[in-house]
This record gives structure tokens, sequence and C-alpha cells, in this order.
């Protein structure tokens, strides 16, 4: 048994959305340091680029806004001209909105709806021809959609269109697993819970007090994401297929209730 390459990455290429902040950036440095070359994509040309110099030569920046089925079309076209096949997609790109019930707007709906999950299944799409080109029964190629716990359990906050978005990642990753692992493409989902960042404020501004709510006593940090991604992306995770993996500190399976007081996952993952 091989047990040194379990967890290399090595030779590998990634793509990674919403790779410039956040989860995405956890993981695009996650990658590099094992060895795969990534390539970043978000909204912002000028933050994408300069986090692509951040993270050095193995990183390179490819701008692009991924809420419509022609942006997914565009960056496979991209990632065409600069490669012949790709071993991993980490969707990961999201939005989240928080409106009462009453008030919550069209415009909340489908911008979360479009980015969380329509643009998921048609950057998939757009992106199959290349992640099955290298894919082989001793390396399948890997798609790994970011959810949250948000689509696991009911949350205290108003974001009806994240949790039903997030919610729908999860049944769209099992069937997508079920039609991809014919053309040897594994693909499986990560729900995170507490991990600081733009769209998780609460974690962000409030660590202590919401590390305090999660039953490991603290919210994540970036080697927790990054080692979860790892291992799905990896050797490791070949024979994984159509899998959520709670990332949580234990939020979803071994918290008793404790009340609304305050919800770990924020405003979402």
């Amino acid at each position: 048994m091989d047990t040194q390459s379990l967890f290399s990455l090595a030779g590998r290429t990634a793509l990674v959305t919403g790779g410039s902040r956040g989860i995405g950036k956890m993981i695009a440095t996650g990658f590099i340091a094992q060895g795969a070359k990534v390539y970043i994509s978000s909204r912002k040309a000028d933050v994408c680029e300069a986090v692509a110099e951040e993270l050095g030569p193995n990183c390179i920046a490819v701008p692009q806004d991924i809420s419509t089925v022609d942006g997914c079309k565009a960056l496979a076209a991209t990632m065409a001209e600069h490669e012949d096949s790709i071993d991993v997609l980490v969707n990961n790109a999201g939005a989240a909105w928080g409106e009462s019930f009453e008030s919550h707007p069209e415009e909340g709906w489908d911008k979360v709806m479009n980015l969380n999950l329509k643009s998921v299944f048609f950057l998939t799409q757009a992106m199959h021809g290349l992640l099955q080109a290298g894919a082989s029964d001793q390396q399948p190629a890997k798609v790994i959609n970011i959810s949250s716990i948000d689509g696991i359990r009911l949350s205290a906050w108003d974001t009806y269109s994240y949790q039903a978005s997030k919610a729908a990642l999860i049944h769209l990753t099992k069937r997508m697993a079920a039609r991809l692992v014919e053309d040897k493409i594994h693909v499986t989902s990560i729900a995170p819970g507490a991990f600081a960042s733009e769209m998780n404020k609460a974690a962000r501004d409030l660590t202590e007090v919401v590390g305090n709510h999660v039953p490991a006593g603290r919210i994540g940090n970036d080697e927790d994401m990054a080692g979860i991604a790892i291992y799905l992306a990896a050797r490791s995770g070949d024979y994984v297929v159509g899998e959520t993996v709670a990332v949580d500190g234990g939020v979803v399976n071994a918290q008793m209730a404790q009340g609304w007081d305050i919800d770990p996952a924020g405003s979402g993952a």
C-alpha cells in the first residue's frame, strides 16, 4: 500500500470557483501545498489576479461571473484554452440573502438560486469534456460541491433561498454522482459549518462567541477546510461517491438542542 501518495495532488490540475477568498481560498491554498496547479475564478478580476499572485506560480487567475449559463460556458471555454483536461472542479462560488419571510424579494431568491445551484449544474456540464478527458478507473476526476450545514438542518436565520439552495445542492450532488460515475467522474460535496468568511460574518467577527456554541469548542480554520477538500480530491477519496461531509465541529451530529440564541453557521458557510 502506497500511503505516501494518498493525499498527494502532484500533477493534478484543479479549478476552484470563488477561489479568491474564504473557503475557496482555503481549498486553493491546500491544493497548491499538495502539489496541484490551481486555477481560481471569481467575479472581480483585480481581486482574483491579486490572490493568484499571492498564492504563487502554481495559481492562475481566470476571472469570470458564473451567475449565468453563458458565464459558465465562457469559463469552461477559457479553461479549454489553458488545459486539455481538468482533474478537480470545486464548485464553491456562492451567495446568501437574509431577509424576513414577509419581505424576502424575488431578487434575493433568484440571485442565490442561480449561483448556488443552477451554476453548479451548468458549469459542471460545461466542464464535462475536460473532466472526462483525463479520467480513468485508476484516477477518476473529481467534482466537489460546497454546500452548507444549513442544507442539512434548520437554521434560525431568515435565509430562505440560501437554505433551500444548499439542501437542493446536496441532492443534486447525489444525482450528478449517479450519472457521472459512468464517466469516471466522482461527485461529492462538503457542508461547512462555522468558518470565518465574508459570507459568514458571525464566525468572522464573533469568533469566540460562535466557537463556544460548537461542540468542538471553536470555529473551523483553514487547515480543517483544506484537509477535507484534499482528502476528497486525492487518491484518499477515490472510493467516495455522492457523499456530503459535514465539516462543522459536531454541530449537525453531536450537538444537543440549545435554543436559538445564536446559530454557529451564521448567515451561511
